[in-house]
Order: structure tokens, then C-alpha cells, then sequence
């Protein structure tokens, strides 16, 4: 084990105190929202006592001594009331706040970047999603240095970690990823407490970690043992303590860490107290300074901690942390198996008062209870190295964004194939906004259209790698070209890491001082496989934009288990992310110059493009303000509806062909139908919710692009919406006005054959819309609608 060396004992003696005051706090913070101030519904603070309390050595080690300004943290989500503590002490969390916890306003349960005051680099809640995004951010600070980006030196990326959280698969996805791109400068620890939600973990689980890691090349350092049991070991019988410690199961060792002093001895003493030096060990200590020894694990160690984190900083080499610790340490349900749920008792904490020195009235004050004088402690404090600067947060000045973006229109093309136009003719540009775009995607790169872009500004490696086709003379339609000039980020077939890395580069500015404009792609169905860190990207204000592509039954003979339902549903539901289905590529052009802006702006957001392989027919138009305002806002009329209009179709994306198709069918016998086109049912919806809650809110003149859309359809009119996706997507337009609506879509996939195929069985061809016609709106027979075979 390490020895201490550069810290003095003066520090430390102030550490252990800001510790024990640490501890109080966070405890404090639970008992009062759950005994002082009780949630109404009930719902106990159970999981933080005990998993934050295990992590207060190490995070006081860390935020007090270890960490510098440029170092980025993602705390492990139980550990929040730790964190909370901390920045207490620091100044940079409320009292207020800290009263308030888990209530509305209050310091939230998990550390959160958005609704949080104090310091968060990096959400938490969804375990392992904070924990893989360190490693992102490190490749995303490489990326920046390899440009000379990047404000000042480079931070350390760290995770908090619990031992539990390791199951999460993610994290091992990432893991290989950070192998292929030569992962620096990141430190992970693990709490190793031993025990999860619901049971005590498996034996020799850290040597399966230590294997784990060093198979990718991190460093891992083993904090097993403090030092009271190093001293302990080189005494008389020490090492056949150390042996029985090795060999302790785990589910005994916190049996007899809960039991206490007495337990431990009547244990030790049966099982290798008969030898003489080892049973005078035991002897020689109270059951009191037993039971210390036995908890002082490297996990609750400052001194071995400060030393392993000094020694990490001097490389830049991955390190995973395996720090053993007790689940509750410092209070009475310390290491029972029912801890992660279990709330300390009234009378539990008047004893945690007693033993911390804390008069009633006064559990908020920053230095109760402890015997240094405030002065000192407070120097101390202002000297922490982590708390140097005034804020660690940068707002870097907007990338200007081109008045159009350019793209060679041809006569019939697809969303996709325009993408990637716009992404080709982006890449000729030679000015700051071009140099600020960077792509990524899953393995899928020429297959999502991004081929041309990486062809112009190759992909990225911190060294340079030659094109081995190139190379050799074999004539290939891309040039793989690895090197720090390089603007994408080609990743392995693992969504989750997609979505994370996005995160991470989304982040960038706020992160790092310097903002990038990232795009992602990926085929549109398997945005459900990385689900779960979209939101966490989202949730955390990540900026960039996502191309989803091919999407719906549209991609027909591509096979049924690509195509997607309801990933519509998902663009309207994400919160933070504006979602768009252009059906032609002029819209497509607007919307993505939208979209880098959005990703700008103080109130913006992500935004996602759900594009599609069909090839149709482009319109000849001049793409004017208004009608660039319209496609943005969602929605305009490609027909507007006659004044006695009996019919009124509203399409999206790549159904257009047979929305005009119907509309030309149905016109022959109901009068006056419209045709409107939709290019974000997200966007559409979005602002008729924001206008009725203005109205509910007293102003009456509010008004939505929707709104205001819709008053050209007459009262008794039908509307019929038609989408490559779940039919609610657009169901809720009739609702708006009170128009009669039919809702068409796709509900069951799965079938492969062509796109007429698929539609015609899906009925979302233009006979689907012409029969609806027919059912809704009485009268002579529509003459070219067809029986059903």
C-alpha cells in the first residue's frame, strides 16, 4: 500500500473533520426529508443513507485535496447527498436547497446539470449512463486538443461508481470503445461496498474487475486496506489477520461490520484467536478500536486515497479504482444487508448527533461540532485547488451558421441522398463554421449517406493511419484516412454509445470552452436500442442533431425487423429534442440550417431528422421566408383547401407521392380538398400546447402555427392524416378545431415485399386515403377508388 508523503498532518487532521462533517450533513439531509419535512406521498429517502455514506471518505479525498478546476466528475447517483454536503461547505449550495431535498426546487436526489445550483458536470440517475459519458468527454477532450481546442490544461474524467453498477452492460460497451480510440486521462472508482440493491455481491467480483480492465489497457489500482490495518499487519500475527481478511466471505464481513466490536472479536478469536501473537493482536485493542481496525478499509483511508490519487495524476493513462469500502460507514446500519433501503431511526440519529458534537438548532451550521476553529477550517476550504475558479462552466460565443445551406437539387431524390448532399457541400467550405461540424455514427457511415463528408474531411485518430487500400492502389470509393485533422468519429455497433458520445460532444462547450456542432446517424429503428441514453443526453441539455435514416415500412425489402413504428411517438415525447420528417430535401435543407442553430441557442435544444431512402419526385419551387418559417414551424399547405372543403389530407415525410396521388383522386368527386403538408408533428403540437397554456394562462390573442394552419378548413370538413409510422402521431389534428378525423398509420410490422406492397397492406397507400375519403365524407362514390382484393 502507498504511504503518505506530501500531505501533512495538519491536512489531514482537517480532512478527517470536514469528513465526519460531510457525513452529518448528507445524514441530516435525509433525516429531515423524510422526519422533518415528510413527502406527501409517502416515498422514503432509503437508498442515499446508506450508498452516500459509503462514499464520504473517498469524495472528501477527491473534492477537497485531488480534484483541480479542468477535472470533470459524474458522481455516483446515491451519493448525491454527499456531493450536496460538499458544495454546502463549498458556498455553492443553499441551505434552502439542502431543506428541500427531493422536494420541488430543492437539491435533487440525483445530481443533475439542469436543476441542480451548484456544480454538476455530469447527470446522474440511470446507473452506468454518467459513468461511460466520462469516458466520451475524455475522447471529446482529445478531439479538441488534437485542433488546439480546449481552454487551459487537461482535466481528469472521473466517475464515482458502485460496485452494483458495474452490471450495467453499457459500460462495457464503452469500455471497448475507449480501447479503439486510445482512452487518457480518465479515472474510474468503484465503491466497492460489496452489496447492491437487494443482496450482498458475489465473491472475488474485484479480481474479475482488476481482469476486465487491464485487458484494455487502464490501470488498476487496488485500495483494499487502510492504514490501521497495514500498521496492524506488520505486528506479531498481522499476517494471519490479513489472510483471514482476504478470505472473509462477503456477506459475513458485513454481517460482523453491522454486529460491531464484540462480534468481531468472538469471530476473530474463534477462528485463528488460538494462535498466541495473533490473539494478543486482538487483545491488545477495546472492542471499540476492533471494530475500527476492521473498518478501516482502503475506501475509508484519506491518506491512502490522496496518495493514489497523486500518483494517478502524474500519467495520463486509464485508472480504474477498486476501493474497498462498508456500505453505511460512520453509521448504525453500517454493512446489514437491508441498508440500501433502511432510514435511520429518531433515536439512531440523536446518537449520530451525540457522537458528532451537533446541539439541537444548529444541524446547518457549517462547523458545528468540530474542534478546529472556523478560521482555519475556512482557509482551508478557500485553498481547496478544485474550487479555484468562479465558475467552471463556459458559454463560448455561437458559431455562425450560413444564410442557406447549398445542396444540388435533382429531379427525383431521397431525404437520405440530400444529407448527405448538404453534408458533402458543408465539407467544401473552408470557414469556422465547417470546422466546427464533427459526425459519428455506429458502424453505419456509408450506408447512412455520410460517406462524401468523411471523404473531404477524413476520419479521426489522435495519430495518423493510412488508407491501406490507398495505399496499396486498389481503386475504393472511400478513402479511410485516420488523423487529428480528421471531423468523424467512427464507432462500433453499439447505439448506446452513439447516443453517449453525442452526449459528450453535445456538451462540449459548456465542458471544454469550445463549441462543436455534432451530428449522429444511425438507422431510424434502433434508436430504441440506445433509448435510454438519448434521454440522458437530452435531459442533460446535450446539443446535436440526429439523422435517423432508413425509417418506417418505407424501407420495404430491407427486412421487417428494421423497420420502425414508434419512433415518431419518440421525436414528440423527448423532451429537449425537436424532431423533423422532411419529404423533400428543399424542406430538408431548412430544417437543417434550423437545427444547427437550435443547437446554439440559450433556450434550444437537440433536434432529430427521421429521413428516409425512397426516391421521389422534387418540387420546383423558390424557397422564400415564409414558406422556410412554415417549414420550420411545422407544417404548410403544399394545397390549400377550397372554401367549401370536404376533404383535407395532412401527410408526412415520405408518404407525399401518395398523399398528392389521393388528393388528385378524390378531387374529381368531393370538393375543394386541401393537401397539408407536415414536416414536424412534434413542432406542430408543440406550440398548440404552449398556446392553449398562454390562453389558460389570461392571454387571449395566443395563437398557434397549427391553429392558424387549420383555420382554412371548414367546420363539417374531414380530416384524413396519413404517416410511415404509429397513426397517434398525427391523430391528435382533428382535435385542434373539432374536424371528423381518420388516422392513418402503420401498427403492426414485419412484412418484407416493396413499398407499394407494404402500403397497400398497411392501407397507407393512396387508396387507404381515398377509402377514408369515401367512409368519412357521404356522397356519389369516389370513382377511382378500387375494391378491396
Amino acid at each position: 500500500m502507498v504511504k503518505i508523503a506530501a500531505n501533512s498532518a495538519d491536512d489531514i487532521a482537517i480532512l478527517r473533520e470536514l469528513e465526519r462533517k460531510i457525513l452529518w450533513l448528507a445524514t441530516w439531509t435525509i433525516h429531515n426529508a423524510n422526519h422533518v419535512r415528510p413527502n406527501v406521498d409517502g416515498l422514503k429517502v432509503g437508498g442515499h443513507q446508506a450508498s452516500s455514506a459509503s462514499m464520504a471518505t473517498i469524495m472528501t479525498a477527491l473534492y477537497l485535496k485531488a480534484l483541480r478546476p479542468q477535472d470533470r466528475v459524474a458522481v455516483k447517483p446515491h451519493a448525491s447527498p454527499i456531493f450536496h454536503a460538499i458544495q454546502y461547505l463549498s458556498g455553492k449550495q443553499t441551505r434552502e436547497k439542502l431543506e428541500n431535498f427531493r422536494g420541488f426546487g430543492g437539491a435533487q436526489s440525483y445530481p443533475s446539470r439542469t436543476k441542480d445550483i451548484d456544480d454538476v458536470d455530469f447527470s446522474t440517475g440511470s446507473v452506468g449512463l454518467g459513468v461511460a459519458q466520462t469516458l466520451f468527454a475524455s475522447l471529446v477532450q482529445d478531439y479538441l486538443a488534437a485542433k488546439g481546442l480546449g481552454k487551459g490544461p487537461e482535466g481528469k474524467m472521473i466517475a464515482l461508481v458502485g460496485d452494483a453498477e458495474m452490471d450495467e452492460g453499457n459500460i462495457f460497451e464503452a469500455l471497448l470503445e475507449g480501447w479503439k480510440h486510445g482512452l487518457r486521462n480518465t479515472w474510474w472508482i468503484v465503491d466497492y461496498n460489496r452489496q447492491s440493491l437487494d443482496a450482498v455481491v458475489r465473491e472475488g467480483l474485484w479480481e474479475r474487475f482488476e481482469s476486465i480492465f487491464r485487458s484494455f489497457g487502464w490501470d488498476v489500482v487496488i485500495l483494499k486496506y487502510g492504514q490501521l490495518q497495514e500498521a496492524a499487519f506488520q505486528e506479531p500475527g498481522g499476517q494471519a489477520l490479513k489472510r483471514w481478511i482476504d478470505t472473509c466471505p462477503n456477506p459475513l464481513y458485513s454481517a460482523l461490520t453491522f454486529q460491531g466490536g464484540r462480534a468481531w472479536r468472538k469471530r476473530l478469536m474463534d477462528d485463528i484467536g488460538d494462535q498466541g501473537e495473533v490473539a494478543a493482536l486482538i487483545e491488545r485493542r477495546s472492542d471499540a478500536e476492533l471494530a475500527a481496525l476492521m473498518g478501516n478499509l482502503g475506501g475509508h483511508d484519506l491518506p491512502s486515497l490522496i496518495e493514489a490519487f497523486e500518483q494517478a495524476r502524474a500519467h495520463d493513462r486509464p485508472v480504474c479504482f477498486i476501493a474497498y469500502t462498508i456500505k453505511g460507514f460512520g453509521l448504525p446500519l453500517a454493512g446489514h444487508k437491508d441498508n440500501h433501503a433502511g432510514l435511520m431511526t429518531p433515536g439512531q440519529l440523536e446518537g449520530l448527533r451525540a457522537s458528532h458534537g451537533v446541539r439541537e438548532g444548529h444541524e446547518w451550521d457549517r462547523f458545528e461540532g468540530l474542534t478546529t476553529p472556523p478560521a482555519q477550517l475556512q482557509a482551508f476550504l478557500d485553498a481547496v485547488p478544485f474550487c479555484q475558479r468562479s465558475t467552471r462552466r463556459h458559454q463560448p460565443p455561437r458559431i455562425e451558421v450560413p444564410a442557406t445551406l447549398d445542396v444540388p437539387l435533382q429531379p427525383a431524390m431521397s431525404t437520405q441522398q440530400g444529407f448527405g448532399l448538404l453534408l458533402n457541400e458543408i465539407g467544401k467550405r473552408e470557414d469556422d463554421f465547417a470546422r466546427r461540424v464533427v459526425t459519428t455514427s455506429p458502424d453505419v457511415t456509408v450506408s447512412t449517406n455520410l460517406g462524401a463528408w468523411v471523404n473531404r474531411r477524413k476520419l479521426f485518430a489522435r495519430e495518423e493511419l493510412a488508407d491501406t487500400f490507398k495505399k496499396e492502389r486498389i481503386p475504393s470509393t472511400y478513402n479511410w484516412e485516420f488523423g487529428p485533422a480528421g471531423q468523424h468519429l467512427e464507432l462500433g455497433i453499439a447505439e448506446m454509445n452513439l447516443f453517449t458520445m453525442l452526449s459528450a460532444l453535445g456538451l462540449s462547450h459548456s465542458l471544454f470552452g469550445e463549441r462543436l456542432l455534432p451530428i449522429g446517424t444511425l438507422y431510424d429503428p434502433f434508436i430504441e436500442r440506445g433509448l435510454d441514453a438519448l434521454n440522458y443526453a437530452c435531459y442533460q441539455d446535450a446539443r446535436f442533431i440526429l439523422a435517423a435514416t432508413p425509417s418506417g415500412v418505407t424501407l420495404a425489402p430491407e427486412g421487417g425487423a428494421h423497420q420502425s413504428i414508434a419512433t415518431p411517438l419518440i421525436g414528440m415525447a423527448q423532451d429537449g429534442l425537436a424532431s423533423f420528417e422532411p419529404a423533400f430535401v428543399d424542406e430538408l435543407a431548412v430544417i437543417l440550417r434550423f437545427a444547427f442553430q437550435h443547437a446554439q441557442a440559450e433556450d434550444g435544444g437537440s433536434t432529430y431528422l427521421r429521413l428516409s431512402t425512397r426516391t421521389i419526385d422534387q418540387p420546383r419551387r423558390t424557397m422564400d421566408a415564409a414558406l422556410a418559417s412554415d417549414i420550420v414551424a411545422g407544417g404548410y399547405w403544399l394545397r390549400r383547401p377550397g372554401p367549401n372543403a370536404q376533404v383535407v389530407i395532412a401527410y408526412t415525410g415520405a408518404l407525399a407521392p401518395e398523399a398528392i396521388e389521393a388528393v388528385g383522386l378524390i378531387a374529381e368527386d368531393r370538393r375543394d380538398v386541401g393537401l397539408l403538408a407536415v414536416t414536424s408533428a412534434d413542432r406542430l403540437h408543440a406550440g398548440w400546447t404552449a398556446a392553449q397554456r398562454a390562453r389558460e394562462g389570461g392571454d387571449s390573442a395566443a395563437r398557434a402555427p397549427v391553429e392558424m394552419l387549420l383555420d382554412a378548413v371548414p367546420p363539417g370538413c374531414a380530416l384524413i392524416s396519413a404517416v410511415d409510422g404509429h397513426p397517434a402521431t398525427l391523430g391528435w389534428l382533428g382535435s385542434v378545431h373539432g374536424h371528423r378525423a381518420r388516422a392513418l398509420g402503420v401498427e403492426h410490422f414485419g412484412q418484407t415485399g416493396t413499398i407499394a406492397d407494404l402500403y397497400r397492406h398497411v392501407g397507407i397507400d393512396a387508396q387507404g386515403m381515398v377509402r377514408a375519403a369515401q367512409a368519412m365524407v357521404p356522397g356519389r362514390p369516389i370513382r377511382h377508388l378500387r375494391a378491396v382484393g
